[in-house]
């Protein structure tokens, strides 16, 4: 039988620290443990345990299960921060977002992004830290995605990753953002372990993963042109929602008739596991431009629900060829657009149906967040070693 995510206990809270340090709205009155120039605070305690020339004393006895990871987020227009026990036990994960900033520009703005990031970095990890309770000399590595994403919005975690391994000499390691959406789920599911095929479902991506090992991937399908996210925001704004699309078109389609327009779905050559979404964007675009021409009633509900249902159909049934063509008996869906409620109705409708484990983390997961980028850090660390502090950020970096 299938296991699906909404019948499992999470490890971690699905309201999870949201926050706008912009506004200084926080979870509880820590504003007075912020400097007043918004860089976090080190304490004089967590300097007492640094050696005169600036190394930190950690201690070699630390076991993998104590082993403390701080992961910082910043690919996009979250700026997260995150603290992690040993492999999976998520002690804090905090979130600052940006939606309301760039909802009036109609989608992210990359100069604003990195403006917002270099004013909140250094307080969410802080106030990760406060949140999970532990000191600088706690910390045994950093974590940072330095790609994919906007690179303005990279460079300010990566800098801040930088300075503080540098500073208190903490091994770092650079993460590959998507493999943090596919490591999302270990938080959620402890018996959960490689191998498996994640269908990845983002703002900027969709792709099918072989996934062989913690540190090892397959890509085995992607888009062509448009990410399923894409899709959903261009599709929006036709039809006069605004942003961000995914949630927006999610909840009109409810109330809609899937079986209203038939848009036609777009499934490329035989035997392929890629995807193409720009096809059924124009379509809705045509046929919103030929009823209005024609002078008729647009039921947008009925056109949101019908673009997701294709969608939907798409995503799923390559999903399962790639299940079935691997024979694998585990699914685990990851990126922001997992979170779409009629996209996990029917990933989990069918896996059950091919007896296959479907697995989804918590919606605050689906989100950009540091606490899958630690869990994917963690990982990489104790397979492939500490980076070397010249890493770059790696705006296009691929799977």
């Amino acid at each position: 039988m299938a296991k699906n995510g909404k019948e499992r206990k999470s490890q971690i809270n699905e309201e999870a620290l949201m926050i706008d340090v912009s506004k200084k709205q926080f979870h509880r009155d820590e504003a007075d443990g912020i400097s007043k120039d918004g860089f976090s605070a080190i304490s004089k305690d967590d300097f007492s345990a640094i050696s005169k020339d600036g190394f930190s004393a950690i201690s070699k006895e630390k076991t993998r299960e104590d082993f403390i990871t701080l992961a910082i987020e910043s690919s996009c227009d979250e700026s997260s921060a995150s603290i992690l026990r040993g492999e999976r036990e998520l002690l804090s994960n905090v979130i600052s977002s940006q939606i309301a900033i760039h909802k009036q520009y109609g989608g992210v703005v990359p100069e604003i992004a990195s403006r917002h990031h270099l004013e909140n970095i250094n307080k969410v990890v802080e106030m990760a830290m406060q949140e999970a309770s532990v000191c600088w000399n706690d910390i045994n590595l950093i974590g940072v995605t330095h790609g994919p994403g906007l690179s303005g919005a990279l460079v300010i975690g990566v800098s801040a990753a930088k300075a503080y391994g540098a500073a208190l000499n903490i091994p770092i390691v650079a993460v590959n953002h998507m493999h943090g959406h596919i490591a999302a789920a270990y938080s959620a599911y402890p018996e959960l372990k490689p191998p498996f095929i994640s269908l990845v479902v983002s703002g900027g991506h969709t792709n099918i993963v072989k996934v062989n090992d913690y540190t090892d991937f397959e890509v085995l399908g992607q888009t062509r042109d448009d990410a399923i996210g894409e899709a959903y925001d261009k599709v929006a704004r036709v039809l006069g929602l605004g942003y961000p699309g995914g949630p927006k078109i999610d909840k009109l389609a409810k109330q809609g008739d899937g079986k209203a327009v038939d848009f036609k779905r777009t499934w490329l050559e035989k035997g392929t596991y890629d995807f193409s979404f720009s096809g059924i964007k124009t379509g809705v675009l045509n046929y919103v431009n030929t009823e209005k021409q024609a002078g008729r009633k647009i039921k947008i509900e009925d056109v949101a629900a019908s673009f997701q249902e294709a969608v939907v159909e798409v995503v799923t049934t390559k999903a399962m060829e790639a299940i079935d063509k691997e024979k694998m008996n585990k699914l685990v869906m990851a990126g922001g657009v997992a979170a779409n409620s009629r996209l996990t109705e029917a990933m989990s409708k069918r896996c059950a149906e091919h007896n296959i484990e479907f697995y989804k983390p918590p919606v605050i997961m689906c989100t950009d967040n540091a606490g899958m980028i630690a869990i994917a850090a963690y990982h990489k660390y104790f397979k492939q070693g500490a980076d070397a502090l010249d890493f770059d950020v790696l705006p296009g970096l691929e799977i």
